[in-house]
């Protein structure tokens, strides 16, 4: 999982103002106890906090993946 595509899920699970508060505040316990920008910062694996936020948050699963994108013919 890239960064960008890390905050685009973010943004649609929290909202664009309030997605970057849940990653600097919200304390994740399934990181060490660490905030998410805090994990990232420190080399922990996008995909992983990801996770960690859907679990701990209880995000919507619909919410939990990018949509795929659309085929060229």
């Amino acid at each position: 999982m890239r960064l960008s595509e890390f905050w685009t899920l973010m943004e649609r699970a929290f909202g664009r103002g309030y997605a970057a508060i849940v990653a600097d505040s919200h304390v994740l316990g399934q990181l060490d106890n660490r905030t998410a920008a805090a994990a990232i910062e420190e080399g922990e694996p996008v995909r992983r906090v990801w996770e960690a936020i859907v679990l701990e948050l209880e995000v919507p699963p619909e919410q939990h993946h990018l949509p795929e994108p659309k085929k060229r013919h």
